[in-house]
């Protein structure tokens, strides 16, 4: 029986322990396990930087909800992201990346693995002349696809750039932290990777971080868990519980979120404070039909310019109540960030600077007549 989302989410990797009958699998906090005798482990288990029940619980989890063969479970989703990259890349190869993408990828791409060799070419994906340009320019082996992006929330056709990618010899990798699995499935859409900051809706409390990455590559999947064993960089036993219990209600937070959001994008989107909502849930978001396309519904992340310009957007980000100042998104509660000061402050002074009018809401699932009082009292101060 091919089973829906929602009973993936809630029942995959999650049988109850078969010593006590508990219906929620216990936390293996712990470091090494008892061996029956040399190379006798009991289920493959040794030490639990090589591999943990808890994990693994996750692991089987996020491979089911993305429609893949393998999950591998990070500290961060950061840290997933360098792992994929030393997994797949070697000094002199080439990343084409959407120019429009969370600040921590840039800095790494670019001030880490820049200094071992790692070319690394920013351009709008959303522009598939330009990308296409960019990819026969030079021998290209990776293909870096946000969508939406973070935080001007472009819609990238994830169909045709990872064909126009396979075309030219590259792999396809698309970061779904914005969307999550339960909006957006980049797998059946084409591409080879897909990885998560879980820290964000897949947990959805902001209690936990963590990161991911989602294949159905067997020869990428053994270099992955090699190095994800070899590095290290792995989620502990308590933090992969507590990302497993957030997956179980990420379908109907996902639809809470997306409805709220949805209200205020178009509440913004008419008043006369606003220049710009960026929403590819409004009918005129340039990317609208692809993301109706691709998407099951359009998520809980908005951008909004200022009419006020820099000192317009901080009053706002630093107005309201309800919205907490904070960085990161995807929790439960709503939050409020200044990119070019915050998430996004490592691509200052480079072509991928995002304005100084912009700011970022996360919506979350509160009252949304509660979240819109909040909004309008920090405009009108």
């Amino acid at each position: 029986m091919t089973q829906g989302f929602n009973t993936r989410a809630i029942h995959a990797g999650q049988a109850p322990d078969p010593t006590t009958g508990a219906v929620i699998p216990p936390i293996y906090q712990t470091s090494t396990y008892a061996q029956d005798g040399i190379g006798k482990l009991r289920g493959g288990y040794e030490y639990s930087r090589s591999a943990n029940p808890s994990r693994t619980a996750l692991q089987d989890n996020l491979a089911a909800i993305e429609g893949g063969e393998y999950a591998f479970s990070f500290a961060s989703g950061l840290a997933a992201e360098d792992t994929l990259i030393r997994s797949l890349l070697r000094p002199g190869h080439r990343i084409v990346m959407s120019n429009d993408v969370y600040g921590g990828t840039h800095r790494l791409f670019n001030k880490v693995h820049a200094q071992w060799g790692i070319e690394v070419v920013p351009v709008d994906m959303s522009d598939l002349a330009a990308f296409e340009a960019a990819l026969v320019a030079a021998p290209t082996q990776l293909v870096w696809i946000e969508t939406p992006t973070n935080p001007l929330m472009t819609v990238i056709d994830i169909a045709a750039a990872t064909s126009l990618a396979h075309a030219h010899g590259a792999v396809a990798v698309v970061d779904n932290t914005f969307a999550s699995p339960y909006l957006q499935q980049p797998l059946a859409h084409g591409a080879d990777f897909v990885v998560h900051s879980t820290t964000k809706y897949l947990g959805g409390h902001s209690d936990v971080v963590g990161g991911a990455i989602v294949t159905s590559d067997d020869e990428a999947a053994e270099k992955i868990g090699f190095l994800q064993n070899s590095a290290g960089a792995v989620s502990g036993p308590f933090d992969a519980w507590l990302t497993v219990r957030g997956i179980k209600t990420l379908g109907v937070r996902m639809e809470r979120h997306s409805s709220n959001a949805a209200t205020i994008a178009e509440y913004l989107a008419n008043h006369d404070a606003i220049e710009r909502v960026y929403y590819p849930g409004l009918s005129d978001h340039p990317g609208h039909e692809i993301a109706a396309r691709q998407m099951r519904a359009f998520g809980g992340m908005l951008s909004v310019a200022l009419k006020g310009g820099a000192a317009a957007a901080l009053k706002l980000a630093e107005g309201t109540e309800l919205f907490t100042l904070a960085e990161s998104l995807g929790g439960v509660e709503s939050l409020i960030g200044y990119p070019t000061e915050m998430t996004h402050a490592s691509v200052k002074g480079t072509p991928l600077e995002v304005p100084d009018n912009i700011i970022r809401l996360s919506v979350g699932i509160e009252d949304v007549e509660d979240l819109l009082e909040d909004i309008e009292r920090a405009l009108s101060l």
